[in-house]
């Protein structure tokens, strides 16, 4: 509940790692804050958001849902050249829209301290397109990244984020798991300071303008700066070695969620090794990563996805330790989010101590999911209608049907089964275009409103101002419900900000028709009429969320 994180100091109450960010940032004393939503991140806007509207609203707080991630850091950062201290949260997927302006506004650096929060979700648990692994991207964007494992920690790295921000005027990320988000813990609160003063922006081209030759310059300066960061974290407490030196010169690095497994194994196995954990994952505290894995004889590395730290160390112990035998994804999977059987099994390995009910020779194997029961869309969905009529209308074996993120990717599924592509926000009719372009067939493509706004504005544009003819069917449901029903540029509180008619016929459209599908006669009438025009045709198919509040 978003009224645990404005409790009084000196207490400690009960938070999610997302709450715990959220306070963590009222602590420091944000005054920005932007988000698009997206899980596992969602519950940090969701909170701002209750924080702005509710009676125990935080004065000189903003607090924007904003069109897209681009849009919300592009707007962080404007706060934060202003002096305001600045935090703009998005899932992993989120990053790689931000990520156009990211890589140049580190070059440029921040003037008040703006801390970005990106949620990934090994496993995929709500993230269809792929297990992205947000710390690989830290050496691309030169991106100062920081690890928090519990709530409590959710609350003081981000904190300390926005204190380092400001020390050395560099926008810095934490990087949280769905496992971080989600977890619940009691967390400590200190005082909520948020400063009453206004922002200004001070004309500076150079530091903000990023031409040639200046932005070699900056190129050059990040890098010094980097390292400048590296020495400063070689001293932070949060890198961390817990433990004991043990007989056979063995020892575990891991940060994040990760490191909670390994010492729940460890207990549960009764042994006790050196254990590093890492707060900072970018830029490394190689010096402190020396000392550690100099003596030691082997090490195992536990982190989820991609090897990115086992690389790191395998490369330090060239030079410090030739001898060290590095252990990672030969006794742990690369594939899917760690668990602490998995975890438990692999330390067992690497000391050679039998785990209960096997011996360690085991060979890891993937446990079998059992799903008892397919997602489904909510009873009374209009989604129901608008799906139903399409396959009353057209011959599925005869038609493509284009998908995207939202809870219309529940068409691949029974009993619907209409969705032969599904990638991200927008694409349902950027790839729509593009395979109407290259073949005969005809085609059908669904975009949740959100969607629409987020970044299937440009795609229609591109598809209209090019020629092609799909069939675009935007499901105007009036919020952004996967996500949790967060409201979007078209609707605030059930009132209409922005008609997505206006917008579709400004980008060129000539066939729209607007539709309630709870009439499936016309619906039915209007699909088989326009999946066979010459020019891009669109129904907007307006049906409230079962959830939005009816006025």
């Amino acid at each position: 509940m978003f009224e645990n994180i404005l409790e009084k100091q000196n207490k400690k109450v009960m938070l999610l790692g997302n709450e715990a960010i959220v306070r963590g940032a009222l602590e420091a004393g944000v005054r920005f804050v932007a988000t698009y939503p997206g899980t596992p991140a969602s519950e940090i806007g969701n909170s701002f958001y209750l924080i702005q509207r509710s009676h125990q609203k935080i004065k000189n707080l903003y607090f924007e849902f904003s069109v897209n991630e681009k849009v919300a850091i592009e707007a962080g950062a404007g706060a934060s050249f202003s002096g305001l201290r600045t935090l703009v949260a998005m899932k992993n997927f989120g990053l790689n829209v931000a990520s156009d302006f990211l890589l140049p506004l580190v070059y440029t650096g921040v003037k008040a301290g703006m801390v970005i929060l990106v949620a990934d979700d090994p496993n995929c648990w709500s993230s269809a397109q792929s297990e992205e692994n947000t710390r690989a991207f830290a050496q691309l964007a030169h991106i100062p990244i920081l690890e928090p494992s519990t709530p409590q920690e959710c609350k003081d790295f981000t904190k300390f984020a926005f204190e380092m921000s400001e020390k050395f005027k560099i926008p810095v990320m934490v990087r949280e798991t769905t496992r971080v988000a989600h977890q619940s813990a009691p967390v400590k609160l200190s005082k909520i300071n948020i400063p009453a003063t206004k922002g200004k922006f001070v004309k500076d081209t150079h530091q903000f303008v990023t031409m040639p030759p200046r932005v070699l310059e900056m190129h050059k300066e990040l890098l010094e700066k980097l390292e400048k960061i590296r020495q400063f974290c070689e001293k932070s407490k949060l890198n961390l070695v817990n433990g004991s030196p043990s007989s056979d010169k063995s020892g575990i690095i891991t940060s994040g969620a990760s490191y909670l497994y390994v010492m729940e194994a460890l207990g549960k196995l009764s042994i006790d090794l050196p254990v590093f954990k890492l707060g900072f994952f970018y830029p490394l505290p190689q010096n402190k990563l020396n000392n550690f894995i100099k003596n030691l004889d082997k090490v195992l590395i536990v982190e989820e996805l991609e090897p990115c730290l086992e690389k790191e160390v395998n490369i330090l112990a060239k030079d410090i330790n030739p001898k060290l035998k590095v252990f990672g994804k030969d006794l742990l999977p690369e594939v899917g989010e760690l668990k602490p059987e998995i975890v438990l099994r692999a330390i067992a390995k690497f000391t050679g101590k039998l785990t209960v009910g096997g011996s360690t020779s085991d060979s890891y194997k993937k446990p079998s999911i059992s799903i008892s029961r397919r997602p489904q869309l909510c009873p009374g969905c209009p989604y129901w209608l608008v799906f139903g009529a399409v396959k009353k209308a057209v011959n599925e074996k005869k038609v493509i049907f284009g998908g995207g993120i939202g809870c219309y990717m529940l068409a691949g599924l029974p009993p619907h089964n209409i969705q032969d592509y599904l990638y991200c926000m927008g694409s349902s009719i950027g790839l729509a275009h593009g395979i109407k372009k290259s073949s005969n067939q005809k085609l059908i493509t669904f975009i949740g409103d959100s969607s629409f706004y987020h970044a299937g504005i440009p795609a229609l544009i591109n598809t209209v101002f090019n020629q092609s003819n799909p069939l675009v069917i935007i499901m105007n449901n009036d919020i952004t419900a996967m996500t949790g029903h967060q409201p979007h540029p078209g609707v605030e509180d059930g009132a209409p900000i922005v008609k997505i008619e206006d917008l579709v016929k400004a980008c060129g459209v000539k066939n729209l028709k607007i539709i309630d599908p709870v009439n499936q006669k016309e619906f039915i009438k209007t699909v088989k009429d326009f999946v066979n025009k010459k020019e891009v045709s669109v129904i907007i198919a307006r049906r409230p969320c079962v959830f939005v509040k009816k006025h």
